[in-house]
């Protein structure tokens, strides 16, 4: 089953690589799902949410813009798998041709399907099983200013 998500914002959490990772949370089901991202994926969402316009077209601008001058559109994309730590999305598009409509799906990192969902408003769809494995309470991102124990911090899968 899939489920519609929302992205709850971009901050910062604990990867593997230690404290500073950005991080991009998606609420689907009432969790909350922790994907970390490259700090200029982050940057570019970061951007979208708050609707500002880069001085020159970013990629996922580019992007976007080239696909609507081909005549077609982005549907959705779906962080659909996680597999070893890492996530995996797809893109479902789709253009018409005399009349007659062609989909089409591609491969996406979802830190880029995310980036593109912003700005195109499309929705953006979480697999059951992707919940199910990497999802947490809300409660588990509460952000205390004296935390010192670094084994309460969030953990998770890159």
């Amino acid at each position: 089953m899939e489920h519609e998500a929302t992205v709850e914002g971009v901050g910062v959490g604990v990867s593997d690589e230690g404290p500073g990772a950005p991080v991009v949370l998606l609420q689907a089901r009432e969790e909350l799902v922790p994907i970390f991202v490259s700090r200029d994926q982050a940057q570019s969402m970061q951007l979208a949410l708050d609707g500002e316009p880069f001085e020159r077209p970013l990629t996922h601008d580019l992007f976007v813009e080239m696909v609507a001058e081909f005549g077609a559109a982005i549907d959705r994309v779906r962080v659909d798998d996680l597999a070893d730590g890492t996530f995996y999305a797809k893109i479902d598009t789709e253009q018409y041709h005399s009349g007659e409509r062609q989909r089409a799906v591609f491969d996406a990192r979802p830190s880029d399907g995310i980036a593109i969902a912003l700005r195109v408003d499309c929705p953006l769809i979480v697999s059951d099983e992707v919940v199910d494995e990497a999802g947490r309470p809300p409660e588990a991102f509460e952000s205390d200013d004296e935390l010192d124990n670094p084994d309460d911090e969030f953990d998770g899968p890159l």
